[in-house]
C-alpha cells in the first residue's frame, strides 16, 4: 500500500508495543522499521526498469528478509541506551511485526510480493483492496493520534490505537469476503453472455471496495466488466484481443518475463514495430481511447529493438516515459 499507511501501521505496532515503556518515540521508531522493505526503490540507481521488474517488491518484501530484517533491527535497538531495558525478545516481535506487516498488506493489493523468496518468485497478490484506500487508513490515524496525543498520560494509553489497529484489519477482511461476492456476480454475468473463461481477474478501483473491474481470459481474448457492489451492473462487456504471436517477434527471456508480471492477464498489441503489452494485472484505471484504438487500460510497457538490442519503456496513454 502507499508509503503514508505503512508507516502508520508501523507507528500503531510501535506503540501498541513499545508505547509504554518508551512513550512516543515507539511510535516513531515504529514507523521507520516498517517503511525498511521499501528502500528497495533505491536499486533504480543500479538497475534499469525491466530489471526492477523482478527486484521491487523482491526479497524485501519475502517472508525471509522479515525473519533475517527483525534480528538485525532488534540486535542494532538492543544496543541503543533507550531501549536497553526492553528485552530482546519483544524488540524481536516488534520489529518482525513492523516488517511481515508491511509485506502482508502489500500482498493484499494489484501488484503482489514476492513473499516465499528465495525459494519461489511466484508474484502473490489478493487483489482486494486499493493501493491508497482512506476506510482502512482513517482508524489507524484517529486511533494512533488519541493514544499518542489524547491519553498519553494514562495507563491505557494504547487502547485506542489498538481499536484502530482491530477496526483497520476488521476491514481488510471484509474486502476479502466482499471480493468473493464479486466473483460470483461477475462470473454469473459471464455465464449469462456465454463467455468461456479459464482464469478471473478482479480488481478493486478507487476507495471503500465498492467499485471492481472484472477480467476474465479466455483462449483468444480478454473480457473486462466494470462492476459496483451499489448499481444493477448493466455495462457492457469489453472485449481485447490478447495477441500472443506478438510476443514471440520479441526476446523469449523478456517475454516470459512479462508473462510472469502480468500473471496472465495482459493484452499485446504492435504499433510501428513496437511491441506494447497492457498489463491489466499491475494497472487498472479502465479502458481508455487513443485515436481510433480501445485499449483495456492506460499504462503499458513497450519493447522494440534497436540495433539488435532490445530497449524496454513504459509509459501511459497521454504520456510516455523512459
Amino acid at each position: 500500500m502507499d508509503r503514508i499507511t505503512q508507516g502508520l501501521l508501523g507507528a500503531a505496532i510501535g506503540e501498541s508495543i513499545l508505547g509504554k515503556k518508551i512513550g512516543n518515540k515507539g511510535a516513531v521508531v515504529g514507523a521507520v522499521v516498517a517503511t525498511i522493505p521499501d528502500l528497495d526503490v533505491a536499486l533504480y540507481l543500479f538497475y534499469d526498469k525491466f530489471e526492477m521488474l523482478r527486484i521491487h517488491r523482491g526479497f524485501s518484501h519475502s517472508i525471509a528478509f522479515s525473519i533475517v530484517g527483525s534480528l538485525i533491527v532488534a540486535f542494532f535497538l538492543s544496543k541503543i541506551k533507550l531501549f536497553r531495558r526492553i528485552k530482546f525478545r519483544i524488540l524481536l516481535m516488534f520489529a518482525w511485526l513492523c516488517l511481515f506487516t508491511h509485506m502482508l498488506l502489500d500482498t493484499f493489493t494489484a501488484y503482489g510480493t514476492q513473499l516465499f523468496l528465495p525459494f519461489s518468485d511466484r508474484r502473490l497478490g489478493l487483489d482486494s483492496i486499493n493501493v491508497v484506500d482512506p476506510i482502512y487508513t482513517v482508524p489507524l490515524f484517529i486511533g494512533l493520534l488519541l493514544s499518542l496525543w489524547i491519553y498519553k498520560l494514562k495507563p491505557n494509553r494504547s487502547t485506542f490505537n489498538n481499536c484502530g489497529i482491530i477496526i483497520s484489519s476488521l476491514y481488510l477482511m471484509f474486502t476479502l469476503i466482499n471480493k468473493e461476492k464479486v466473483n460470483e456476480e461477475i462470473s454469473r454475468r459471464m455465464a449469462k453472455e456465454n463467455i468461456e473463461f479459464s482464469s478471473l481477474l478482479t480488481m478493486p478501483v478507487g476507495i471503500a471496495n465498492i467499485n471492481w473491474y472484472g477480467v476474465a481470459k479466455g483462449q483468444e481474448n480478454i473480457y473486462m466488466l466494470k462492476h459496483s457492489i451499489l448499481s444493477e451492473n448493466n455495462n457492457s462487456i469489453e472485449v481485447f484481443p490478447i495477441n500472443e504471436k506478438y510476443l514471440k517477434e520479441i526476446d523469449e527471456n523478456v517475454a516470459d518475463k512479462m508473462r510472469w508480471f502480468a500473471k496472465g492477464f495482459y493484452t499485446v498489441d504492435n504499433l510501428l514495430g513496437k511491441i506494447r503489452i497492457y498489463n491489466l494485472q499491475v494497472d487498472m484505471r479502465g479502458v481508455q481511447t487513443f485515436g481510433d484504438k480501445k485499449v483495456p487500460t492506460a499504462g503499458y510497457f513497450e519493447i522494440s529493438i534497436q540495433n539488435g538490442t532490445t530497449e524496454f519503456t513504459s509509459g501511459s496513454i497521454g504520456q510516455s516515459y523512459n
